[in-house]
């Protein structure tokens, strides 16, 4: 049964962002903002509360992707409803956000206008995409996704060779971190940070920061 107020999460790490769709989200009769997070695992740790209806998380977060604090809140509650915001304008990260069982993807740049319908299609248990004309890998996944879950359609979406512990040690690493700062934000020591950073470079067959910043980029997990 679809809640009179739809009690809402918002998770970005950017205060002004929040703020803004707080705005508009708070001016709907049926929305409530009732809590907020600046980082993927805060955002895990508040969303697990029986308090909150739908969790909409920015896809690039410090300490956890949005994309895994999704899989991880379907993962441990999924009665959950997750969206997924992004400023990327991308078919592969609207597929990994459906993979990690979120009801949605929404453009940062026409939040205003999609956000509110976005989170009434995650509540009536729709899925909410923004092409007009989803590729044959979107609809294959909605598909799966009307048939009882996010599902996976194997080979036509590889999945990233770095394990999710790796990407988090690359956004880290993207933002301009030490490896004496990455430790103490990962609680891991320098030498097992260097052990990451050298299997990131020989997975991504890449040879420098900089390589790694546009790979980042690319996946999502920091913003251009």
């Amino acid at each position: 049964m679809i809640p009179l107020t739809t009690r809402i999460l918002l998770a970005d790490d950017h205060a002004v962002v929040r703020r803004g769709l707080r705005l508009v989200l708070d001016a709907e009769p049926d929305l409530t903002v009732v809590a907020e997070a600046g980082d993927g695992a805060a955002a895990v740790t508040r969303g697990l509360q029986d308090d909150i209806d739908l969790a909409i998380l920015d896809i690039s977060m410090p300490r956890m992707t949005g994309l895994r604090a999704a899989a991880e809140l379907s993962r441990r509650r999924p009665e959950l409803r997750t969206l997924l915001l992004s400023m990327h304008d991308n078919e592969r990260y609207l597929a990994e956000a459906l993979k990690a069982g979120a009801a949605g993807y929404v453009l940062k740049s026409v939040a205003d206008r999609d956000l509110v319908e976005a989170c009434r299609a995650a509540m009536r248990g729709e899925r909410f995409v923004y092409p007009a004309e989803p590729s044959p890998l979107i609809r294959e996944l909605l598909r799966r996704a009307r048939n009882g879950g996010p599902g996976t359609p194997g080979a036509e979406l590889p999945d990233s060779p770095l394990t999710p512990r790796e990407q988090e040690v690359l956004k880290l690493i993207a933002e301009s971190h030490s490896n004496k700062e990455i430790a103490r934000e990962l609680v891991i020591s320098e030498k097992t940070v260097e052990r990451h950073r050298a299997n990131i470079l020989e997975k991504l067959g890449m040879h420098d920061r900089v390589e790694l910043v546009r790979y980042a980029i690319r996946s999502g997990l920091i913003e251009a």
